[in-house]
C-alpha cells in the first residue's frame, strides 16, 4: 500500500468558487483546521494563483501576500504552497512568497507546453523551495504527450509532477493510463489533482494511486472551480479505507470541513448541476462555470450549447475572451435562425 503526501487546495482552487474573496481571517482559520488534522501540504492564493488578481480573472479581496503570511502564521507543521503561473506569477512574487515562509512552489502551466515552466522552477528552487511541475487540463493530452512533458519537468528540477485533471472529463481507466506512462517516464513522484464534474474524482484517485501516483489533492467539501475537487474529507477517508497510509487524521479533517464551511457560510458548497456535468463531458476548464452562465445570460445564448463550443475549441484556462466570442456568434446564429 502507498504512502501519501495529501495536499489540500481549499485556500486557492476553492477561491474560484468564492470569486477570490478569502480574506487572511477565513485563511488563518482553515489553515489552522488543516495543520491540526495532520494535512502534509496547504495551498494557498488567488485561484489562479500568484499574480492573479486582475480584471480580466477576477479581483482579489486581499493580496497574495496577506493570504500567506496569515496561512504562513496559523501552521506549525504543514507546509504552506503557491500555485504559480508563469506569466500571472513573476520572480518577485516568488520571492515575496519566499519571505513569508512558503515551502512549496507549484509552477503550472498547459499539459503540452512544460517548457514555459523552466525558469520559475529553477528560481523557485534557487529559493529553497520544494517544488513541483504542474501540468494543466492532463485530460487534453494524450498519456504519451503527458510523459514527455513530465520528463522536462523533472529535467528542469522539479521534485514531483502533477497531474491536474482540471475539467473532471476522464474516467479512471484514462487515469491510469496516463499515470502509468507517467511513471515509466521520470524518477520523480507523481501528484494527482482531480475534479468531480463526472462524479469519478475519488475513483480517479483511486485509480491514480494504483499506477504510482502519491501526492493527492483535494478540497474541503469538495470547495473548488466548477463542480468542485476531490472532497479532502471524503478522499482521505477513501485512502484509508483502501489500505493506504495518510497522516491526516480522520476525526480531525472532518472537524477542519466544518470550520471552512462556517467560514463561508451561507456560500453554498459545490454540487453537479447541469453545467457542470456538460463541461466535464466537453473537456471544458471548470473555472469558466461563472464566465459561461454571465455571458449567456448577457448574450441571451443557451449555456449548454456554449459549453460544447468551447469544448469544439479546446480552450484552455485564461481564455475567457473566447467565451465571449463564442456567446456572441450563438447570439448571431440565434437571431438569424429566427
Amino acid at each position: 500500500m502507498a504512502a501519501i503526501t495529501f495536499v489540500d487546495v481549499t485556500l486557492r482552487d476553492g477561491n474560484h468558487t468564492y470569486r477570490h474573496q478569502f480574506t487572511p481571517e477565513i485563511v488563518s482559520a482553515t489553515a489552522a483546521a488543516l495543520d491540526r488534522a495532520g494535512v502534509d501540504i496547504i495551498e494557498v492564493g488567488h485561484g489562479d494563483g500568484l499574480g492573479g488578481s486582475s480584471l480580466h480573472v477576477g479581483r482579489a479581496a486581499a493580496s497574495d501576500q496577506a493570504l500567506l503570511q496569515a496561512a504562513c502564521r496559523a501552521v506549525r507543521n504543514a507546509k504552506v504552497a503557491i500555485l504559480a503561473l508563469p506569466g500571472f506569477g513573476l520572480f518577485g512574487d516568488l520571492e515575496m512568497a519566499a519571505d513569508a515562509g512558503v515551502k512549496v512552489a507549484r509552477i503550472a502551466t498547459h499539459c503540452t507546453e512544460a517548457d514555459i515552466t523552466e525558469q520559475h522552477l529553477r528560481r523557485a528552487k534557487e529559493l529553497g523551495m520544494f517544488t513541483v511541475g504542474y501540468l494543466v487540463s492532463a485530460g487534453m493530452a494524450t498519456p504519451e504527450q503527458l510523459a514527455e512533458e513530465a520528463a522536462k519537468l523533472e529535467s528542469y528540477g522539479a521534485d514531483y509532477v502533477n497531474l491536474a485533471e482540471s475539467q473532471g472529463h476522464l474516467v479512471p481507466s484514462e487515469v491510469a493510463a496516463r499515470v502509468r506512462a507517467v511513471h515509466k517516464a521520470v524518477k520523480i513522484p507523481i501528484g494527482f489533482h482531480p475534479h468531480n464534474n463526472l462524479g469519478l474524482a475519488i475513483g480517479n484517485i483511486l485509480a491514480a494511486v494504483e499506477e504510482g501516483a502519491s501526492f493527492i489533492d483535494g478540497s474541503l467539501k469538495g470547495f473548488g472551480g466548477g463542480a468542485g475537487n476531490a472532497q479532502t474529507e471524503v478522499a482521505i477517508t477513501a485512502l484509508k479505507r483502501a489500505g493506504h497510509q495518510v497522516n491526516a487524521d480522520l476525526f480531525g479533517i472532518m472537524d477542519a470541513a466544518d470550520v471552512f464551511s462556517r467560514q463561508v457560510a451561507p456560500q453554498p458548497m459545490p454540487v453537479i448541476d447541469n453545467d457542470s456535468i456538460l463541461m466535464g463531458y466537453a473537456n471544458v476548464y471548470g473555472g469558466y462555470i461563472h464566465p459561461v452562465r454571465h455571458a449567456a445570460e448577457q448574450y441571451g445564448c443557451d449555456p449548454r450549447e456554449l459549453v460544447l463550443r468551447l469544448g469544439e475549441r479546446k480552450v484552455v484556462a485564461a481564455q475567457e475572451d473566447v467565451v465571449i466570442e463564442e456567446a456572441q456568434r450563438l447570439a448571431q446564429a440565434m437571431r438569424k435562425a429566427a
